[in-house]
C-alpha cells in the first residue's frame, strides 16, 4: 500500500504536465485540418513552439531530461503519401487446356498492398529534389510482364523492403529551359511534352502504350528540356542501365537508351513525336508487348518512334470524353523479322455519375512483329471512385489475347478484374 501511494503520488503530476504536452484539444483540431489536404507541408518551425515550450517543462521535471533538437526538418521539403491495397487475379483459356504453361494467371484472388512516399525539395525555390520511397508485396498477374502484359501500374514486387525507387535533381536555366541529373531517374520524367492524359490501371496504357518508344528503366541518367511560352516543347535525355556500376554511364558496354522529343500543347489538345535509340541490346520495353515484339539482337541497336496525341473537350461531366492515341513503330538490327508496330486509344469520361469521378476504357496492340500469327490484343474498363479527399476505389476489368509461349499456332484468352482501393495523406 505504501509502494502504490507513492506511486501514484509521483504519477499523478507527471500526468498533468503530460495532458498539457499532448494538447488533446489540439490533436482534435489538427485531425479535423487535416482533412482539407491530402499534401503536408513540414518546416523548422511547425514544432518548435508548442514543443521546445512542453519539452522544457517536462525536462524540469523528471530525473532524466529527454534532448530534442529543433528545426531538423528544412522548411522546403513537402511530403504526400500513398497506399493501394489491390484484389483481384487473371486467368487464361486456350483451345487445349494444356497449351498453355503459365502458372502465374490461374483466377484465384489475391490481395497485395503499394505503400509510397513522395519528398520534394527546394533550395532556391525554383529546383527541385525529389526522392520517391516504396515498398510493396505484390506477385503472380499484378506484376507480370510480356505477353500477358497484366502487370499493373500500382503494382509493385519488393518483398516488405522499403527502398528509395526513384531519386533526381532538376533546376531551371534561363527563362524557359531545364536540367536533369540523377542516380534513379527514367526518361519520361524528362520530357518536356506530356504523351497522354488517359489514367491507367495496367501500366501498359501508361504514357500512350508503354512499349518500345517510352519503355524505360529506373537507372543513372540526365537531361535537358525546353518549354517555350507559346506551346512549342523540345527535350533530349538519356539513361544507362547499370550506369551505377564499372559498366559507367554512356559506354560501348552500357545498356543506354536516348531520347528525343519534340511536341507542342494547348490547354485542351497536345501532339507530340518521340525518337527513342536504344543502344547494347536494350530490351525493357515489356509493358506493352509481346513475347516475340520485346526480342532484340543481344549487342545490337533500335530505332523506336513513337507518335502522341490527345484531346479534351472544354468542361467534363457530358457525354464526350478526353481522348488519347498513340502509336509506335520500331526497327532493330536483326537480320530479320526487325520491325514491330503497335497503337493504343484511351477514353476518361469525368464527373459522369458523381462529382470527382472518373470512367476508363482503353484498347490497344501491343508491339508485335509483322509476322506474328496470333495479333495480341488488351483493353481495360474501370470507374474511379472517389469517396472522399483521400480515398478513392477503382473496380476494373481487363482482358486480351495473345500467342502461346510455346505453340505459335494457339491463340490465348486472358481476362482478369481488379479491386484497387487508394489512401492519400
Amino acid at each position: 500500500m505504501l509502494v502504490a501511494t507513492a506511486t501514484l503520488g509521483f504519477i499523478a503530476p507527471i500526468a498533468a504536465q503530460a495532458s498539457d504536452v499532448l494538447n488533446l484539444e489540439g490533436m482534435n483540431d489538427y485531425k479535423k485540418s487535416s482533412k482539407k489536404s491530402s499534401k503536408k507541408r513540414f518546416d523548422s518551425n511547425t514544432f518548435v513552439n508548442k514543443v521546445n515550450e512542453d519539452l522544457a517543462t517536462l525536462e524540469n521535471s523528471v530525473e532524466n531530461p529527454i534532448s530534442y533538437e529543433a528545426g531538423s526538418f528544412s522548411d522546403t521539403t513537402t511530403l504526400d503519401t500513398s497506399v493501394v491495397f489491390s484484389l483481384g487475379g487473371a486467368d487464361v483459356t486456350a483451345e487445349k487446356k494444356s497449351a498453355h504453361d503459365d502458372t502465374s494467371l490461374q483466377g484465384r484472388i489475391q490481395g497485395a498492398y503499394t505503400y509510397q512516399m513522395n519528398l520534394n525539395t527546394s533550395f532556391t525555390g525554383d529546383d527541385n529534389l525529389y526522392t520517391r520511397i516504396k515498398s510493396g508485396n505484390h506477385s503472380g498477374y499484378s506484376v507480370t510482364k510480356g505477353e500477358q502484359n497484366t502487370y499493373l501500374k500500382a503494382g509493385d514486387s519488393k518483398a516488405d523492403v522499403l527502398k528509395v525507387d526513384k531519386i533526381w535533381y532538376s533546376t531551371p536555366v534561363g527563362e524557359n529551359h531545364t536540367v536533369f541529373v540523377g542516380p534513379k531517374i527514367e526518361n519520361y520524367y524528362m520530357h518536356a511534352t506530356t504523351p497522354s492524359i488517359y489514367k491507367p490501371v495496367l501500366k501498359a496504357f501508361a504514357l500512350g502504350g508503354n512499349g518500345a518508344a517510352y519503355g524505360a528503366s529506373t537507372s543513372p541518367g540526365a537531361g535537358w528540356a525546353y518549354n517555350a511560352d507559346n506551346g512549342f516543347a523540345v527535350s533530349s535525355n538519356f539513361t544507362t542501365q547499370s550506369g551505377n556500376t564499372s559498366t559507367g554511364m554512356l559506354s560501348n558496354e552500357g545498356k543506354t537508351s536516348w531520347a528525343t522529343q519534340v511536341g507542342y500543347t494547348k490547354p485542351n489538345y497536345s501532339v507530340s513525336a518521340i525518337v527513342n535509340m536504344k543502344y547494347n541490346g536494350w530490351a525493357d520495353t515489356s509493358y506493352f508487348t509481346s513475347d516475340d515484339g520485346a526480342l532484340r539482337p543481344g549487342d545490337g541497336n533500335s530505332t523506336n518512334i513513337g507518335l502522341r496525341g490527345w484531346w479534351r473537350p472544354e468542361n467534363t461531366g457530358t457525354a464526350t470524353p478526353s481522348i488519347s492515341l498513340g502509336y509506335d513503330t520500331s526497327e532493330t538490327d536483326a537480320t530479320g523479322n526487325s520491325n514491330t508496330t503497335a497503337y493504343f486509344v484511351g477514353l476518361n469520361w469525368q464527373d459522369i455519375i458523381n462529382a470527382d469521378d472518373r470512367i476508363g476504357v482503353a484498347i490497344g496492340q501491343p508491339q508485335k512483329h509483322e509476322d506474328d500469327v496470333v495479333d495480341p490484343f488488351l483493353y481495360e474498363v474501370y470507374y474511379d471512385y472517389k469517396v472522399n479527399d483521400s480515398v478513392t476505389v477503382t473496380p476494373t476489368i481487363f482482358g486480351g489475347t495473345y500467342k502461346n509461349a510455346s505453340r505459335d499456332d494457339i491463340e490465348v484468352d486472358m481476362k482478369g478484374y481488379v479491386l484497387n482501393t487508394t489512401f492519400k495523406f
